[in-house]
């Protein structure tokens, strides 16, 4: 399974990732925040604090995305 390496918040719920096989492309989270669980990555100041966790990304308050979720949506 490939890793996410780097990750880089964009504008409108929009990360950049690389992954450790170096492909790398934009991701949507937006669709994501319409259940409870991510709705605090409304907060364009707390969607900033991605950062790499496990393989994937994670925020300070425990949402998180897995690489596998990534790598299908990536643009």
């Amino acid at each position: 399974m490939k890793n996410i390496v780097r990750v880089t918040p964009l504008e409108n719920k929009k990360i950049f990732v690389t992954f450790s096989d170096g492909i790398s492309g934009t991701f949507d989270v937006s669709p994501y925040i319409k259940s409870d669980f991510f709705m605090q990555l409304n907060d364009d100041e707390y969607f900033k604090k991605v950062g790499l966790f496990f393989g994937g990304i994670s925020w300070e308050n425990g949402q998180d995305l897995g690489p596998d979720t990534i790598a299908a949506d990536l643009q």
